[in-house]
């Protein structure tokens, strides 16, 4: 993606089932979970580089020690920072062994809320001097009914202390993990039980299921949530509309869960069909005593998994996703043939750099296999005249590539003051000289996204443009992106979205820009109403318009004015989209087809706050 954004968060956890003794003994120290713990939030750096954490629970503490650790820490340079403080620790303290146990959990944080600082950084961490009632959570999720859960949880008489939606889940499952202690206290009193029986007997029967149950029955959202309780219960769940995705490994010493398989694989060395999807609307609870259970909590409900997940923020070294963007590449070949007059001799392809690689791939082997079925018609119409340098000549027919786009990472570092800023930016990237021939060749340069389009206007056309290409052709494997995401990715803003700016504009060049007030006030007509009765009412911004003419629009848009190429663009279809990931349905950035209740709403407000000024760059 060459425009930058942040986006959503990743988990990990690591669930140790033998005693520390069988580590040590096995792969030579103790450290075995809290080493693999690093490996799985470091290979999953790509998703949260805003701030990370860990905590860890010791199941054989003795009354007076610690049992239950936490460590966070703020930055790109976060995971380091965290892990650094637990072994000068460990190194302070060998006796006690701090954050040495059988439980961790670790969380890697981008903020989509705008609410950033140590006290939003996961995991966060409920305390009691009762360890079945202490409770750790952290997850990769966001709440479009974050008011509605809070209400709940006020009318039963808790009092939070913030309202975002991470402390507001703790509260809600402390509170339910109290009543589930409480439950079984009564129950194991009535007994006869009392002393260290009576807590042991808890501890050994708290109800996760129960509790999730109860707590997820009002969410609305897109989640991964996990937890850890401080004596020894552990779960990960998952949405039941499976929008945000979670993978875990279970073998005989070793349970473990992330946010995407390969960083399972390369973790422990596994093969990919050992990684299981946790399923939509599914828990998996791992229980003091070790007993390993995957539990349907939520039923399924139109189940769409995100498939911006598979175009570009899950790493691309996992099987199928690494699959599907070729795919995505592969699709686009036929529209990127028409924009080029089917001229191989005048036409180089690149990518820009650098998650757009495999999809160009994908291109590049789609473009081949056409070349090559030409190849085969040329010399079977004329067979039994070619002479040998002409056959030498068709077969020498290349796809001509070249590395076009290069991106100086360091420059960004000095873009500092207003007046230079622009100027810096449009140098970001630079090009490879001499590639293209002046006024005759086109470039082809694939994007895997196109959100903001403003790198795109600002470096990356300009850049290429040097060269005096005849034409710039700039392909998305990705379709247009025109709604706002509200469950976990930073992209909440109307107006951020080239796409809709493109709309906006063509709406008020053709006259029809009173249709932009009408859906203000169809938005705002809805705000009072219970999110399962609201509308989408933003599609008709963009239903006057052809994919093509918004296209069409966009590329006018990236023009620098002094360009002196032709820019074109070509985006994904969502069909094509739908082809290549089939599996994984949810496309509500592209088509605004929210899978909850939750999504309609926010968009309305998304295009409300627009309307008003807030986040619109017009007004």
């Amino acid at each position: 993606m060459s425009d930058s954004i942040k986006h959503e968060c990743g988990i990990a956890m690591v669930r140790l089932l033998k005693p520390l003794e069988h580590y040590r003994q096995t792969y030579g120290t103790e450290l075995w979970g809290l080493n693999k713990l690093y490996l799985l939030m470091e290979k999953q750096h790509n998703r949260g580089q805003e701030g990370a954490g860990l905590a860890a629970v010791k199941l054989r503490a003795e009354p007076g020690e610690e049992y239950i650790f936490r460590e966070r820490a703020m930055g790109t340079g976060a995971i380091q920072e965290v892990f650094a403080a637990v072994h000068r620790e460990l190194a302070a303290w060998p006796k006690q062994q701090p954050f040495v146990g059988e439980l961790y959990m670790g969380h890697l944080r981008y903020s989509t809320t705008g609410r950033s600082g140590i006290s939003y950084t996961h995991p966060f961490l409920r305390r009691n001097n009762w360890r079945s009632r202490n409770l750790a959570l952290a997850g990769n999720f966001n709440l479009t009914n974050v008011n509605e859960v809070f209400a709940h949880i006020v009318a039963r008489g808790q009092h939070p202390r913030h309202n975002a939606d991470t402390f507001i889940i703790l509260e809600q499952l402390g509170y339910l993990l109290d009543s589930e202690a409480d439950r079984q206290y009564r129950r194991y009193k009535e007994q006869g039980l009392s002393g260290a029986a009576l807590n042991e007997a808890i501890e050994a029967h708290i109800d996760l299921e129960r509790i999730l149950r109860e707590a997820s029955e009002i969410w609305d959202g897109g989640y991964v949530i996990c937890g850890l309780t401080g004596s020894g219960d552990m779960f990960s769940l998952r949405d039941p509309h499976g929008i945000r995705p979670a993978f875990y490994y279970a073998a005989d010493d070793v349970v473990a869960v992330a946010s995407e398989r390969p960083v399972l694989q390369t973790a422990f060395d596994i093969e990919t069909e050992q990684v299981r999807e946790l399923l939509p609307g599914q828990a998996l609870i791992v229980t003091k005593a070790g007993e390993v259970k995957p539990v349907q909590i939520r039923p399924t409900e139109n189940v769409r998994p995100c498939s911006f997940e598979r175009i570009y923020f899950s790493r691309g070294s996992d099987r199928d996703i690494y699959r599907e963007r070729k795919e995505l590449g592969r699709l686009l070949v036929d529209e990127v043939l028409q924009r080029v007059d089917y001229d191989f001799a005048h036409t180089v392809f690149s990518f820009i750099p650098n998650t757009a690689e495999v999809a160009y791939m994908g291109m590049m082997e789609g473009l081949q296999e056409w070349f090559d079925r030409q190849k085969c018609r040329a010399l079977l119409a004329s067979r039994e005249t070619l002479t040998e340098a002409e056959i030498s000549d068709i077969m020498a027919m290349r796809v001509r590539t070249e590395k076009l786009a290069l991106k100086d990472i360091k420059l960004r570092t000095f873009i500092a003051e207003d007046s230079s800023r622009d100027d810096l930016a449009a140098h970001v990237y630079d090009t490879t000289y001499g590639t293209i021939r002046p006024g005759v060749d086109s470039v082809v340069a694939i994007d895997d996204s196109i959100v903001r389009g403003t790198t795109l206007r600002r470096s990356i056309v300009h850049i290429l443009s040097r060269q005096r290409p005849r034409k710039i052709v700039i392909v998305s494997s990705s379709p247009q992106i025109r709604y706002p995401d509200c469950y976990g990715i930073d992209m909440s803003s109307m107006g951020e979205f080239i796409a809709f700016n493109a709309a906006v504009e063509l709406l008020r060049e053709r006259g029809m820009a009173s249709r932009i007030d009408e859906v203000y006030a169809e938005c705002k007509a809805q705000a009072g109403l219970p999110k399962e009765r609201i509308v989408n009412h933003v599609k008709k911004i963009y239903a006057p318009f052809s994919d093509l003419e918004i296209s069409d629009r966009i590329a006018r848009m990236i023009t620098p004015p002094d360009c002196p190429s032709r820019v074109e663009v070509v985006f994904q279809t969502i069909a094509g989209l739908h082809e290549a990931c089939p599996n994984h349905t949810g496309d509500w950035y592209f088509s605004g087809d929210y899978p909850t209740p939750g999504g309609n709403k926010l968009v309305n407000r998304a295009f409300i706050d627009w309307y008003e000024g807030r986040g619109r760059a017009d007004r």
